[in-house]
């Protein structure tokens, strides 16, 4: 069974799609489907569905919804499939578990998100790259972009988008490292107007903005943070980024790109300077 949870949901056996369009049921194979192969309790359903104000009705509905599952369940496996659909989505002690061969895309991503970051932190920066695109290139939009979202699974879209954004910043490092910063400018003026307040971001920008011959635009990226620093939370940019700004000021030679040919594991001509090491 093939499952997908990084953007639309999608479920599928034999490439016959799962997925109800009824919206409980959707959120339903959602939660088990993000925690395939583990139990998910008839309470955690109960929340995700209702919250605070379940009907009296609620645990039976959720039966409801199970059986309609395991119909459309039947129908994708057919007639002659060796597993049935209480095969698939099965009743364990206190609530219900997908069974589902093979990794899902999260479980996917987050398998090549650490391996990229472990790379990225041992110094094969050219691995680290390979490896955090390939995660980040498993994103399709939003998590479960296309299902209503209650307390359970808001808990998981969050943990998803942290970790995503974590992977999207060493992947911009490790591009960084390898001499990229052109390239890397448009994603990264995107994202610092997305992210008004993500001082990773910004530090990355200015960084590439520096090393792409344009240190005024640079300055004022830093003077942009900081009014906002201030006027939204009060708050002075963090010591990192003022030594970073204070860098750009006098040309510190330090802040010049590596050599983008460098091979792997061979020293660079200049330390790589990234936002981390400002």
């Amino acid at each position: 069974m093939e499952v997908r949870v990084l953007g639309p949901l999608v479920a599928q056996l034999d490439h016959t799609s799962v997925v109800p369009s009824a919206a409980k049921p959707r959120q339903v194979l959602a939660l088990l489907a993000l925690h395939a192969g583990q139990v998910v309790t008839v309470s955690t359903l109960l929340d995700e569905l209702w919250g605070d104000a379940p009907p009296r009705t609620a645990p039976a509905t959720l039966q409801t919804y199970i059986r309609q599952l395991r119909r459309r369940l039947a129908t994708a496996l057919g007639p002659t499939a060796v597993r049935g659909p209480k095969d698939v989505l099965c009743t364990r002690y206190g609530g219900y578990a997908l069974d589902v061969a093979g990794p899902c895309d999260a479980t996917e991503f987050q398998r090549l998100s650490a391996a990229g970051q472990t790379a990225l932190r041992e110094g094969s920066v050219r691995e680290a790259s390979v490896l955090l695109h390939q995660a980040l290139a498993l994103w399709r939009g939003p998590a479960l972009a296309d299902v209503q979202i209650g307390r359970a699974l808001e808990v998981e879209t969050v943990r998803l988008e942290e970790t995503r954004l974590g992977a999207l910043d060493a992947r911009i490092e490790a591009d960084m490292r390898l001499g990229r910063h052109a390239a890397l400018l448009g994603e990264l003026t995107a994202l610092a107007a997305q992210h008004p307040l993500h001082e990773t971001v910004h530090a990355q920008l200015m960084l590439a903005l520096y090393r792409c011959g344009r240190p005024s635009h640079a300055l004022g990226i830093y003077q942009r943070l900081r009014q906002c620093l201030i006027r939204e939370l009060a708050l002075e940019p963090s010591t990192r980024l003022q030594r970073l700004h204070q860098a750009i000021l006098r040309a510190d030679p330090v802040l010049e790109s590596p050599e983008p040919t460098v091979s792997e594991g061979a020293a660079p001509r200049l330390r790589p300077l990234t936002p981390a090491s400002v």
